[in-house]
C-alpha cells in the first residue's frame, strides 16, 4: 500500500467551522475556493482520460508516485490548464493508492466512518449523525474493483469463496467489505478512519463529552489505578476517550495494548501494541486476543489493556487483573452500564466460565464502567458505574449519572469518591456539576463535540 492511503492532514467542514465528531480549526475562504475548483475540474475529467493516464502508470514497475501519475497526465497532450492538472493527478492517484471516489471525504478531520451501500448511495458520519453524500460509482464493478484492492492491500482476498473480510490499512483506515450473494443489494463497503491526534481530557471537556466534574474522577481514577471498561455503541467515542486516559498513565508504567485491529494510539513514552492476527488461505498462523493476553502477561505490563473485549479472551484479561495487573481496562459494547454484567457473562461463557466464575473474577478484577453514549449533537459520556457483587449477581451501580445533561449523584457516589480520594461533597458543587452540555439542554448551543470508535 502506498504512503498515499495516510490520513489527509486536518481541516474544517465544508462550512469552515469545527464539526461534532472532533475539535478543529477553521479554514480559509481561499482554502475553500481552492478545493470547489478542484472538485469542479474533477467532474470535467473523461473517462478515457482516466483510462489513459492508468495504463501508463501500471505499464512500468514501481511505486505509484505523485511525480509519476503527473508526468503521465502530461504526456497525454491535453490542455487541462493548472486546476485540471492537479484534479487529474489528485483523481488518479487516489484510483491507483487512495479510496477511490471516496478518498477527498477524509480530508474533512471530522468523518470517522464512510459506508457504500450501493453506487449512487455513499454515506459518512462526522458525528452528527449520518448524512448522505453526493459522491457516487460509475457502477457495481467500479465499486467491487475498489473494495477488492483495499482487500488486497491489507494481505486478504476478497471474492465468491472469501465474501466478508475485515482488514487494516496502512494510515488508520479499517475496512470491511461484503460481496453478494452475502449482500443482497451488491458490494457493501465500511470504512472506519482513525485520526492519528489523540485529544487531551481538556479539549474533550472543551468539546462537551464531559464537564468538571466527570473530568476530574477521571483523572484520579487512572491516578487511583483503578481498572476500567469503558462501554457504549459502535461509534460512540469508546477507542477515543481510552486513548485520552491512556495517555494520563505515569510517564514510567509500561502499557501493553491488545486489539483485533490497532486503533489505540495513546500519547504515552511507553507503549508496546500487540494486534490480532488472521489465518491463510490453509487456516493456519492465526493468533487470536486470547493468545495475545498470555503472551503479553510475560511482557511485565505494568498496564495491560484490550481494546475490546469481544469474546473468550475475556477469561485471560480478568485472570491478568486478578494476578497484581491493576489499572488495566479495556472496551465492550454494551447498551447501557448496567448491561455490562450480562456482557461479560456472556463472553465468559464462550470462554467455558460459569456464571459463578464469571462473577467472582469480575467483582475482584473491575472496579469502574464508564458508559458513553451518542445523539444528534454528539457523543458524550453517560454514566459513570461501580462494579458491585449483589446477592443476584454483578451489579453496575451508578455513581454518576449525566444523561439529563448534569452529573446526579448516584448510590455508589460515596463508594467511588472514597476510592478516588475525592470530597463527596464535590458532586453538589454547582461549578463543577455544570457539564459541558453532554446532552442537548434548552439554551445550551454545541458547536463542537469530539470522539471517534
Amino acid at each position: 500500500m502506498s504512503a498515499h492511503l495516510g490520513v489527509p492532514p486536518a481541516g474544517a467542514d465544508a462550512g469552515g467551522r469545527a464539526a461534532p465528531g472532533f475539535p478543529g480549526a477553521s479554514v480559509s475562504r481561499a482554502a475553500l475556493a481552492e478545493t470547489a475548483g478542484r472538485r469542479r475540474a474533477a467532474r470535467v475529467l473523461d473517462a478515457g482520460l482516466l483510462e489513459t493516464v492508468r495504463e501508463s502508470v501500471m505499464a512500468d514497475a514501481g511505486p505509484v508516485t505523485p511525480s509519476r501519475v503527473a508526468a503521465a497526465v502530461q504526456a497525454t497532450g491535453k490542455l487541462l490548464g493548472t486546476a485540471g492538472s492537479l484534479a487529474a493527478a489528485e483523481r488518479i492517484s487516489a484510483e491507483l493508492n487512495g479510496l477511490g471516489p471516496l478518498q477527498h471525504l477524509v480530508r474533512d478531520p471530522s468523518v470517522t466512518d464512510i459506508f457504500v451501500n450501493a453506487p449512487d448511495s455513499v454515506w459518512l458520519d462526522r458525528g452528527r449523525g449520518i448524512e448522505r453524500t453526493s459522491v457516487t460509482f460509475a457502477g457495481e464493478a467500479q465499486l467491487r474493483a475498489l473494495a477488492a484492492r483495499l482487500v488486497a492491500s491489507g494481505g486478504r482476498r476478497l471474492d465468491d469463496g472469501s465474501p466478508c473480510v475485515d482488514v487494516r490499512l496502512a494510515g488508520g483506515y479499517r475496512v470491511h467489505a461484503v460481496l453478494p450473494p452475502i449482500s443482497a443489494a451488491g458490494t457493501l463497503l465500511s470504512i472506519r478512519i482513525r485520526r492519528e491526534q489523540v485529544f487531551t481530557l481538556d479539549e474533550l471537556r472543551d468539546g462537551g463529552m464531559f464537564g468538571a466534574l466527570v473530568q476530574c474522577v477521571l483523572e484520579r481514577m487512572v491516578e487511583q489505578r483503578l481498572s476500567f471498561l469503558v462501554s457504549g455503541a459502535t461509534g460512540s467515542g469508546k477507542t477515543t476517550l481510552l486513548s485520552t486516559l491512556l495517555g494520563l498513565c505515569h510517564p514510567g508504567e509500561r502499557l501493553v495494548l491488545i486489539e483485533d485491529a490497532s486503533e489505540l494510539n495513546p500519547v504515552h513514552p511507553h507503549v508496546v501494541s500487540l494486534e490480532s492476527r488472521h489465518g491463510n488461505l490453509e487456516g493456519g498462523g492465526a493468533v487470536d486476543l486470547g493468545e495475545l493476553v498470555r503472551q503479553a502477561l510475560r511482557m511485565r505490563p505494568d498496564r495491560l489493556i484490550v481494546g475490546e473485549c469481544r469474546g473468550a479472551e475475556v477469561r485471560e484479561l480478568l485472570t491478568a487483573m486478578n494476578t497484581g495487573h491493576t489499572g488495566g481496562g479495556g472496551t465492550i459494547h454494551a447498551n447501557a452500564a448496567g448491561a455490562v454484567p450480562a456482557r461479560l457473562t456472556a463472553l465468559g461463557a464462550l470462554a467455558g466460565l460459569g456464571q459463578d466464575a464469571v462473577r467472582l473474577q469480575v467483582a475482584s478484577a473491575l472496579d469502574v464502567v464508564v458508559h458513553v453514549a451518542r445523539s444528534r449533537q454528539g457523543r458524550y459520556v453517560a454514566c459513570i458505574g461501580v462494579l458491585a457483587e449483589r446477592p443476584g449477581g454483578l451489579d453496575v451501580a451508578v455513581a454518576l449519572d449525566v444523561s439529563a445533561g448534569r452529573p446526579v449523584p448516584g448510590p455508589a457516589w460515596e463508594i467511588l469518591a472514597q476510592r478516588l480520594a475525592l470530597d463527596p461533597g464535590l458532586a453538589l458543587d454547582p461549578g463543577l456539576a455544570l457539564e459541558a452540555g453532554a446532552v442537548p439542554v434548552a439554551g445550551l448551543a454545541r458547536d463542537s463535540v469530539p470522539g471517534a470508535s
